[in-house]
């Protein structure tokens, strides 16, 4: 059975186990309610702000926040909990990972309960928010955020480099370009070996290694995906239910220029570097040009005191394209206070508790109102151009509804990262995509 027809018949029999008057809608005191959530220490401080805020306008309320260290730490907590009959109340996850959960009918469909709701109501979400928590039309998670990979830059360095900042209808050439114009050695002068016109194959000059790099990014299936899909290709057989990694000629072009950026361009860390220094650490130390990155990264830039920077749309290929990244407050079926969870995702996803949100620089808000606030578009708090990621909306895909996908996203991502270091064959990339994929998205379905 695939996965959305499997994850329909599990929804469908938690509702009728429920029943139509599920306890989680009714009236009654907040209670105690925790809610498992991972970052890093600036997300974690947004979810304090929002948890006092929450406690203080809900007489009787108590969050209790239980703090994951990443997400994989989090999914062993999430699934060792389940197990144990004890799961939290609520967990937050992106819409690439609940899949799993939702399979073992560990997840209570909201879908009843926001139609019920008279706090907030499906038509105050972007639809793309929405869909990406849906089986079959029916709500499963209500969506926190929906951000977009965007291209944060170092308005400093673009200047002292008398380099033209990025704008909206930039192209692939053009980013390659600007990171190339972005790489310096020590003595200032653009490093060798970062040439955006480098014949395929020609030997990289020697030269005194890059003191900065024009780009970060990780090489991962996830980033890879919007330049596939902007050149016109594919990344799976079936987007709606995918059997295996199945990328075309476009998709194969998409990646060869990828994987180009470290073997061919040299625009781009090493793996040594990244792993004494990762990306988002780099770039707020000043030797990033440009890094790829989602709305999460805000929280960390902005105790950036050294230099001024913002945020851009990734470049594009044949057709704007980017990836959605969007995470989503889940009711676990084993919920000990359904409806004190209930009453907390109403308001954490309402104006109060989104804005709240919207302002800590975590989010771009699900909920269209929120958005186009100041809470989110205020220039006063970097990135000056926030409008960036709304604008980005109509461009946004998501990655296949498959259960197994954090799983076939970890294999895929070795694989791409010794492709991008090491400047393996494309067509040979592909291959390793597809064969060590394949059993993972057999018994995803």
């Amino acid at each position: 059975m695939r996965l959305a027809r499997a994850l329909a018949c599990l929804a469908a029999a938690a509702l009728a186990a429920a029943g139509c008057s599920s306890s989680a809608g009714d009236a009654g005191p907040a209670g105690t309610v925790s809610l498992l959530v991972f970052g890093d220490p600036h997300e974690l401080a947004a979810y304090r702000k929002l948890e006092a805020a929450y406690e203080n306008a809900v007489p009787g309320a108590d969050l209790r926040l239980i703090e994951a260290s990443d997400r994989k730490d989090l999914i062993t907590r999430l699934s060792t909990s389940i197990a144990g009959g004890k799961p939290p109340d609520l967990f937050l996850m992106n819409y690439r990972f609940y899949g799993q959960f939702a399979k073992r009918n560990a997840i209570e469909p909201a879908h009843d309960l926001l139609e019920r709701s008279t706090a907030i109501h499906a038509r105050d979400f972007y639809p793309q928010a929405l869909s990406a928590f849906q089986v079959d039309g029916r709500q499963l998670c209500m969506p926190q955020n929906m951000s977009s990979l965007v291209v944060y830059y170092n308005k400093a360095l673009f200047a002292k480099h008398g380099v033209a900042e990025p704008k909206a209808g930039w192209g692939w050439p053009d980013m390659v370009a600007t990171a190339a114009a972005l790489t310096r050695d020590a003595n200032g002068d653009v490093a060798k070996g970062a040439d955006p016109d480098a014949m395929p194959g020609a030997p990289v000059p020697t030269g005194p290694p890059p003191v900065s790099y024009g780009l970060g990014l990780s090489p991962e299936i996830i980033r890879l995906a919007p330049f596939i899909w902007s050149n016109g290709g594919t990344l799976v057989d079936d987007d709606k239910r995918p059997t295996r990694f199945a990328l075309d000629e476009p998709a194969i072009e998409a990646l060869s220029e990828f994987i180009d950026l470290r073997g061919k361009h040299g625009v781009v860390p090493t793996d040594q570097e990244k792993e004494s220094q990762d990306d988002e650490a780099r770039f707020a130390a000043g030797g990033l040009g440009m890094l790829m990155s989602s709305r999460r990264s805000t929280t960390t830039f902005r105790k950036i005191t050294g230099f001024e920077w913002d945020v851009a749309p990734l470049p594009a290929h044949r057709t704007q394209a980017t990836v959605l990244h969007s995470d989503a407050y889940c009711l676990t079926k084993g919920s000990a206070n359904k409806a004190g969870a209930w009453r907390f995702v109403e308001f954490a996803l309402g104006k109060e508790g989104a804005t709240i949100m919207a302002e800590t620089g975590r989010t771009v808000p699900s909920t269209v109102e929120v958005s186009r606030s100041p809470a989110f578009l205020d220039p006063a708090k970097p990135p000056r151009n926030a409008q960036v990621f709304l604008d980005s909306i109509p461009a946004i895909r998501a990655t296949p509804a498959v259960s197994t996908w954090p799983e076939i996203e970890d294999v895929a991502n070795g694989i791409l990262e010794n492709a991008l270091y090491y400047g393996h064959q494309p067509r040979e990339v592909a291959r390793q995509l597809d064969e060590q994929t394949r059993s993972l998205f057999e018994r995803g379905r």
